[in-house]
Order: C-alpha cells, then sequence, then structure tokens
C-alpha cells in the first residue's frame, strides 16, 4: 500500500535532471567573451607556430606539421587542465593553496639537483621521456598567485589593510620561490613574479610608501645581482643591448635586430600566411616561443598583429571585471594576480620584439609554443571562471 511518498526512481530522476540543470547552469554563466579571446588566441597562435616551424622541419627532413601537432596537444590538455580548475570547489581552492605552494617549490627544488637540464642558458627544465620538458617555474605563477590571496585575504575583523606581519608572511611566500628563480637563472620569469607580488599588494590595502619601498629595494637587489654574477653574461648583455641597440648587432643584439625587421616588412597586411621571408629563411632564433610576434607582424601585418594585441587587451578586461565584481577579497586578489601577471608578460614579450624592452625569454601567453606556459595560462583562466561562477553559488 503505497503511503504516498515519491519512490526511490523518482528521486534518481530528479537527482538526474538537477544535476543536468547545474552542468548547463554553469555553461552558461561562463565568462564567454573571455574564453572567446582566449579561444581566438590559440587558434592564431596554432597557425603562426605551424608557420615558424615548418621551413625548419622540412629542411632537418622531418614531418613539417609535427611541432604544431604537438601545440595542438599541449591546447587540450591545457583546457582539460581549465576545466578542471573551473569545477574545482571554490573552498578548496583556499584549502589547498599550501599545498600548491609546496610543490612547486619542490619542483622549482627538482630544477636546481642533478633532474634539472638547461635550455637557452637557463637551467629551468626537467626532461621527461618521449621528448616532453616541464618548466616549474610556469607552475609556480599560478601557486603564488593562490598562496599570497590566501594570506593577504585572512583578515582580522574591523580590519581595512594587512598588518605589517601579513605583508611579512605575503613577502617571504613570494621571496622563496623568486629566489630558487634567481639561482636558475631566469630573469623574466623572476620579474613576473615581483610585479604579480607588487600588484596583489597594492590592491590589498598595503600603504603607497610601503609599495615604492619594495620597488626600490627590488632595483638595488637588481644591480647587486648584476655586481655579484648572479645574472649570467649573456643576460646583462641583452640590457647592454637594449641601452645601446647598435651594439654587436651580429652578437648579442642579432635576436631583435632580425626581430624588427621581420615586422618592419610586414606593412598594414603582411606578406601572407607561410609565406615571410624572415620566417622561412630561418633569421629570427626561438620564433615559435619567444620571438612568436614577428611571425604574426611580417605575415599578418599591422591589421594582424593588432588583433592579437586587441584580443590580449579583451582578456586583461574580463580579468579586471571578474576582479571587480569579485564575491571576496580572496576572488579579487586572484583576478588581480593574473591581471598583473598577463599583462607584464604580454607587454615584456611584445616590447622585445620592438625593440622597447630588453629581451628576457618571456612567451606570449595563449600564442607561444611551449607546454608548460600553455598549461599554467589555461589554469589561470580556469581560476578566472572560478572566481567569476562564485557570484552565482
Amino acid at each position: 500500500m503505497s503511503l504516498g511518498y515519491p519512490s526511490t526512481d523518482v528521486y534518481r530522476r530528479r537527482s538526474s535532471v538537477d544535476r543536468a540543470f547545474d552542468r548547463d547552469s554553469t555553461l552558461r554563466r561562463l565568462d564567454w567573451v573571455l574564453m572567446g579571446a582566449v579561444l581566438a588566441l590559440l587558434f592564431v597562435g596554432t597557425l603562426l607556430v605551424w608557420s615558424a616551424t615548418r621551413q625548419r622541419q622540412l629542411d632537418l627532413g622531418l614531418d613539417p606539421q609535427a611541432v604544431v601537432k604537438k601545440h595542438l596537444l599541449n591546447i587540450i590538455i591545457g583546457i582539460s587542465l581549465a576545466v578542471m580548475t573551473t569545477l574545482l570547489d571554490y573552498r578548496m581552492l583556499r584549502a589547498y593553496a599550501p599545498l600548491v605552494y609546496i610543490a612547486s617549490v619542490l619542483g622549482l627544488l627538482a630544477v636546481l639537483s642533478p633532474l634539472g637540464s638547461t635550455i637557452n642558458g637557463a637551467h629551468s627544465w626537467i626532461i621527461l621521456p618521449a621528448g616532453f620538458s616541464v618548466q616549474p617555474s610556469e607552475f609556480a605563477k599560478v601557486a603564488l598567485v593562490v598562496g599570497v590571496a590566501m594570506l593577504l585575504s585572512e583578515r582580522r575583523d574591523g580590519e581595512s589593510s594587512p598588518l605589517l606581519s601579513d605583508l611579512g608572511f605575503a613577502l617571504g611566500f613570494a621571496a622563496i620561490p623568486l629566489l630558487l628563480i634567481m639561482l636558475q637563472p631566469d630573469l623574466g620569469t623572476a620579474m613576473v613574479i615581483a610585479f604579480i607580488t607588487l600588484g596583489m599588494l597594492a590592491v590589498a590595502g598595503v600603504p603607497t610608501k610601503w609599495i615604492l619601498g619594495m620597488v626600490g629595494a627590488a632595483g638595488v637587489l637588481g644591480l647587486v645581482a648584476i655586481k655579484v654574477g648572479v645574472l649570467s653574461t649573456y643576460q646583462v648583455n641583452r640590457f647592454a643591448a637594449f641601452a645601446n641597440p647598435s651594439l654587436d648587432p651580429r652578437g648579442v643584439g642579432y635576436n631583435t635586430g632580425q626581430a624588427r625587421i621581420a615586422i618592419g616588412q610586414g606593412g598594414l597586411s603582411g606578406q601572407g600566411l607561410f609565406q615571410g621571408t624572415q620566417t622561412n629563411g630561418k633569421f629570427v632564433p626561438e620564433q615559435q616561443t619567444d620571438f612568436i610576434f614577428t611571425v604574426a607582424g611580417e605575415e599578418l601585418g599591422l591589421i594582424g598583429a593588432g588583433m592579437i594585441i586587441v584580443l590580449l587587451g579583451v582578456i586583461l578586461w574580463r580579468t579586471i571585471r571578474i576582479a571587480r565584481r569579485a564575491e571576496d577579497l580572496f576572488g579579487v586578489l586572484v583576478a588581480t594576480g593574473i591581471a598583473c601577471w598577463f599583462t607584464f608578460q604580454a607587454f615584456e614579450n611584445i616590447g622585445m620584439t620592438l625593440g622597447i624592452t630588453p629581451v628576457t625569454g618571456l612567451p606570449l601567453p595563449f600564442v607561444s609554443y611551449g607546454g608548460s606556459a600553455m598549461f599554467a595560462n589555461m589554469m589561470a583562466i580556469g581560476l578566472l571562471q572560478n572566481v567569476h561562477l562564485k557570484r552565482y553559488v
């Protein structure tokens, strides 16, 4: 005899309908403008990587699509990481922050051990089987953003700005990976880490005079690093070439000189995809990674290269928008750290190809070839979506 209660089958049906509704709601609530800009950059980057590596592979008698296939695999893995980070419970982000930080520090220590390998002058890589490699310093950016956000958002009742002890903890938190990265030495990533930290401290309410004091201290430490030989000779020479563009055009100034020639030859509309003379002639070193923007300038011209800058601007706009609308200080600081990361890295990468910033070996987010950078960038996008979705919880 039925008492009027729903059967177990009814509960199952309702549960499945609720789960489907939740998935549909999550998809609809994603920041699709942000995702559209990211996907557009991934598409353009794939074409540019293919163009930058196709002729080199042919000249070596190898598969001309081998590098771009690996790039596509990196994108697929990166998107999977972004999805996982988006769906991770928001509260778990804060709970796991110390573990993520510890894992990143262990990775940086492993690089400095016999497990590490030197590529292009920086001892920043761990070589894995099947030709894959990992750069732990890229994942340190993610760990730093989440970790510093956790520390600075733990305010006591009635506090409007961090205490001096909170500032000390945050600086110590950033100092350990920064020191390990400088020992590699990887100046570009160290500069990104410093910029992320300063940006998050400023938004957290640290007084301006303290921020200026830290900037001054960083400048002094940079000069000391040069004097005591922490930086490699080639890194010091890059700054010398930036200060004097005519210095050693066949040596340390060769990269930037060829980069400017490639971009200049593109004109307004470019020479056409796969048709760049500088690119096909292999005049620009590391063109699929650090100097990928030169391919855009030469083959897509001012219009195509400008569209890349516009798409990067859209990502920055949506990131700042997410920060302003975040429900709590932790979300504000996470989005702020990512905004500082993408802004500085994009400006530095494009700037060094144009000769307005020194060469530091930073990839262009979402465009350059490189697995570790792609994975870290897409995890950052997942964090942004996570903060954005928190508004609806």
